[in-house]
């Protein structure tokens, strides 16, 4: 006779637990909604204030200066394109939420990397946890979005943040526990104190590690913003889903090709800044 063993009820925990947590802190995930829609809204309004092609000349002035003429080439010629396929307003929607989600993620990655690479019990104990969040299929992240902040950007912006985090996480982790040990003991004999040697030693040392990965959180945030087009986030994403459901092939590939010159360009600009010099 086979023996039927209970099945563990563990999406009903995890419903339950959101359905508490959707409760409990309503006024917290509205105060939050709130703020988050507030910041969305008036960098987007800045960034479509401005006329195209002065929007343009900045862009494009921005990686001639950190890069060289050859990025700031390229990037005219791929801003121009997304201008003329129609694609502007929905490409600003889209750098406004890969700005705002990324700049959230490095706010809380950083200082957890870098109280990670300073505890050994903190490493052991987050690394499972990074591990967890980054095998983690991506779709799964906007479904706890949605009963927290409903439909919309600000549920786009939590779930990015949320999928974007543990690349700056590990990375700052790994260069700070990378910096030479022949440093930390000169630092240590100049009789240097924790904070001194975190902030005139470590942190540096470590910088073009961490920003590696800024420039990891910035792609998966880009990544994450298209996908989040499903929970009602606007821009290029929303695009690509709206030519999915019409079954237009072509819109979507120029949404597609959109998007993939947005990550160019944001890549590009980041690693320059990585290496700190014009290459």
């Amino acid at each position: 006779m086979a023996i039927e063993i209970p099945s563990i009820p563990l999406g009903g925990w995890i419903e339950g637990g959101l359905d508490w947590l959707t409760s409990e802190y309503s006024i917290v995930t509205r105060g939050i909604s709130r703020v988050t829609q507030t910041g969305i809204d008036g960098l987007n309004d800045a960034l479509m204030w401005l006329p195209e092609w002065g929007l343009l000349a900045i862009i494009v002035g921005l990686c001639w200066w950190v890069a060289n003429l050859r990025l700031g080439i390229g990037a005219a010629l791929g801003l121009a394109l997304i201008w003329n396929l129609g694609l502007w307003e929905p490409m600003i929607e889209t750098l406004t939420l890969v700005v705002i989600a990324t700049l959230v993620a490095v706010v809380i990655a950083i200082p957890v990397g870098i109280a990670a690479a300073l505890s050994e019990r903190l490493y052991k104990t987050i690394m499972p946890v990074l591990d967890f969040m980054q095998t983690m299929p991506a779709f799964v992240y906007l479904i706890p979005a949605i009963p927290f902040f409903g439909i919309g950007s600000v549920s786009a912006i939590f779930a990015t943040v949320i999928f974007s985090m543990p690349p700056a996480i590990r990375f700052t982790t790994l260069g700070i526990r990378q910096v030479p040990t022949d440093l930390i003991e000169a630092a240590d004999a100049y009789g240097a104190t924790r904070s001194q040697k975190l902030i005139k030693v470590q942190l540096p040392m470590s910088l073009p590690t961490v920003m590696a990965g800024i420039n990891q959180t910035i792609m998966l945030a880009l990544s994450m913003v298209v996908i989040a087009a499903m929970i009602g986030a606007d821009g290029l994403g929303s695009e690509v889903w709206r030519a999915i459901q019409r079954l237009r092939p072509g819109d979507g590939f120029e949404a597609g090709i959109a998007v993939v010159i947005l990550a160019m360009l944001l890549d590009r600009v980041t690693q320059s800044l990585r290496k700190g010099r014009k290459t």
